[in-house]
Order: structure tokens, then C-alpha cells, then sequence
């Protein structure tokens, strides 16, 4: 069956549709926005010497794609009820993966402000919640699904060696800010631009903390072309989302005038409307870190 979806048809709303399912005893969720489609198990074809979270590779209308028991990965035990399991077909930095979980059971409409930032208590760097959703007395816990994925085939994730393979760069005085809500994507993200030679560099872990940034030189009296000259923002993350800060910088008297670049594994071609709409200079997908590289030499003031 296909799975029905109300994808919001504004942007900017700082708000988002997660579809909750189940793992064991335990509720997660996933953007709506990754969502393809949600099916019944169809049958597997076994791939020898796979990853071990990879189950095998299916056949849906002619492409073949991977499956990934979420289960393993987050180290759960099997289902207990394997005829109510089902499949969600989901798409991100340019692929689509088969995810294989226990139940799926319904779609929520919340605003990003309702999302808590994972505690470093439980957390760190190699963790695999994004976010946490308390709701009607439970508990949903946001997977980060491009991890996932970027364990098993870390080939699809940012990498300092396409950095290298641009040149030796001189060293620029193009200061950035940035909002990435993933310690390790900063992690790289760090690495990779001060590869790339850029030496002014300010990260924050969500849009809101950017925006109060940003809102602060302002409100200090001091020149803002001498202290940021672009930003760039991931689209998923607690407090505020990367499209709401678009859209709250594009319309802000002073900070307008600031170039943005939507760096996110949701950028397709179905979606880029969404960043057009809020005002976005340019948008990029992950993992493509030369071609953000190329895009902020472009565009920064």
C-alpha cells in the first residue's frame, strides 16, 4: 500500500510532519519529507558478504534498492510479530533506502520548537537521535537516518578527500556561519572548509542560536559585512529548521542582504521549491562539499 501524505504545503512554518513508527517497544520518527511511499515486506534477495545491518535488495517498480533492518542497526532485538512489520521507502542525499521497521503508526504535525536537542548525557558524538519529541505522554525519539546509512557506506558522506582534490586553495577571509544540528556533520563540516581554506568559521546547532547570532551584531552597532559575509544552514533541526531561518533573515531589514546556502540531505527537485520559496540564494545537497565549496566562493558578500 502506498502511504498517504499530507506534506505541508508551506514553507517557512517552522514546522514539520514526522511519521511515528515502532521498534520493539520503543517510538521513532522520520520527516514525512523522506518518505516515499510505506509497504508490506516483500521478499529479500540476500547479498552476500552486505553490511551487517543490510538485509539484502528489493525490487519496487524497476529500481533496486537496499534494505536496512533498523532494528540491527540501533542493536534491538528482532520483531516479536514479523507479519505486522513494514517497509518505508525513503529518500535523502540523492538515494533512496528501504527501511525495514515493526510498525508504522501514524503521521504528526508539530512545530520544531517542540523538539529537545538530545543531552550529551546519553548522547554524543556518535549518537543516533536527533531529536526528542515528547507527545501525549510518550516519548519520540527522531532517528538519524543519514548516519544510518553513512556507517554502512561511508562513501555517501561528506569527505575531506574531494576537498583535497580541488587544490591547494589560499586561505579566505569569507566568514561563515553555520547551523548544523548533527555534532559530527560540524565535526566534518569543520574539517572540510578549513581544508578548503576558510579560516572564520562559527557553528550553531540549530537556526535559532544562528538567528540570535546574527540578530546580536545588529543589535551591537557593529558593521555586519565585517562580520559574516554568508550562512549556511541545514533544513532539520530542534528549535528552528533551516527554512524558517531563511526565511527570518530574507526578511529581517539588516540581515537581508546575507547570502544563504541550504546545505541538506533534502534537497531534490521535487522539494527545492521549498528553499525558493523562503528566499534562499542556493541549495545543495549532502553530501556534495565541493560543490558548497564552489557556491560559497560564489556568493558570499
Amino acid at each position: 500500500m502506498r502511504e498517504s501524505k499530507g506534506i505541508l504545503l508551506e514553507s517557512g512554518t517552522n514546522e514539520l510532519e514526522i511519521v511515528e513508527f515502532g521498534i520493539g517497544k520503543n517510538k521513532f520518527g522520520i520527516n514525512v519529507i523522506k518518505v516515499k511511499e510505506i509497504i508490506n515486506p516483500v521478499p529479500i534477495t540476500i547479498v552476500p558478504h552486505a553490511h551487517p545491518n543490510v538485509e539484502g535488495i528489493i525490487e519496487l517498480r524497476g529500481e533496486v534498492l537496499p534494505v536496512v533492518n533498523v532494528a540491527d542497526a540501533l542493536g534491538f532485538p528482532a520483531s516479536e510479530n514479523p507479519k505486522q512489520d513494514k517497509f518505508i521507502v525513503a529518500e535523502f542525499n540523492q538515494q533512496k533506502v528501504v527501511f525495514h521497521v515493526h510498525s508504522v503508526t501514524q503521521i504528526h504535525r508539530i512545530s520544531w520548537t517542540q523538539i529537545e536537542k538530545p543531552s550529551d548525557m546519553y548522547q554524543g558524538l556518535e549518537g543516533q537521535i536527533i531529536g526528542v519529541i515528547k507527545l501525549n505522554g510518550d516519548m519520540i525519539l527522531l532517528l538519524d537516518f543519514e548516519k544510518i546509512v553513512v556507517e554502512i557506506n561511508p562513501e555517501t558522506g561528506i569527505s575531506i578527500q574531494q576537498v583535497k582534490k580541488l587544490g591547494k586553495r589560499s586561505n579566505s577571509q569569507t566568514r561563515l556561519v553555520v547551523a548544523e544540528d548533527s555534532p559530527l556533520l560540524r565535526k566534518l563540516l569543520h574539517d572540510t572548509l578549513t581544508e578548503a581554506g576558510f579560516e572564520y568559521l562559527e557553528f550553531f546547532e540549530n537556526g535559532q542560536d544562528a538567528l540570535d547570532y546574527l540578530e546580536s551584531i545588529v543589535e551591537s552597532g557593529k558593521t555586519l559585512a565585517d562580520e559574516v559575509h554568508l550562512v549556511i544552514t541545514d533544513i532539520e533541526m530542534p528549535q528552528m529548521d533551516g527554512h524558517h531561518l531563511t526565511k527570518r533573515i530574507k526578511q529581517h531589514p539588516e540581515l537581508s542582504k546575507l547570502p544563504v546556502i541550504i546545505f541538506s540531505s533534502l534537497i531534490t527537485d521535487s522539494l527545492r521549491h521549498k528553499g525558493q520559496i523562503v528566499g534562499a540564494d542556493a541549495q545543495i545537497s549532502k553530501p556534495e562539499i565541493t560543490a558548497l565549496i564552489k557556491l560559497i566562493d560564489e556568493y558570499s558578500l
